[in-house]
């Protein structure tokens, strides 16, 4: 059983891991996104979404060598880093701005406004964490093989 869990924790099981898990927990997203009238569904989904997106951090800083990475290999002045930090940062003020509208929906206010806006928020969440995704995929550094 330990050497389960210690190869939970090996480079190359865990890029595979990541990445099918941001891909399902997205997907996953898209159909709450879809049922969003089925509140039995659509909240515990994203609350759920949200809070797994919160602590991603620091399931990759347990899992990676990032002081190797961004300080010592200098990836913290590259582009890439940056544009990945600000779409993070992006998508944490739509939670934070995404969730006050909800709460008014679910306290039931019936100005359609807050429906319209809440939807339009969660377009832009779809789209900036698909960016967030991408941008991250793009900066997964490959194992080392064979060196």
């Amino acid at each position: 059983m330990f050497s389960i869990l210690a190869g939970a924790f090996d480079k190359e099981y865990t890029m595979a891991g990541t990445v099918i898990y941001v891909l399902a927990t997205y997907a996953l997203m898209l159909a709450a996104f879809h049922h969003a009238r089925s509140r039995r569904f659509h909240v515990p989904v994203m609350i759920f979404i949200m809070i797994s997106d919160l602590l991603f951090p620091i399931y990759l800083v347990m899992t990676r060598d990032w002081y190797q990475r961004l300080i010592v290999d200098e990836d913290i002045l590259t582009f890439g880093v940056w544009v990945h930090f600000m779409l993070l940062v992006t998508l944490f003020v739509l939670y934070f701005v995404q969730i006050q509208a909800g709460r008014r929906l679910l306290r039931g206010e019936s100005d359609p406004r807050v429906r319209q806006e809440h939807r339009a928020q969660g377009m832009g969440i779809l789209l900036v964490r698909a960016f967030v995704i991408l941008t991250g995929a793009l900066l997964v550094q490959p194992a080392d093989v064979g060196v």
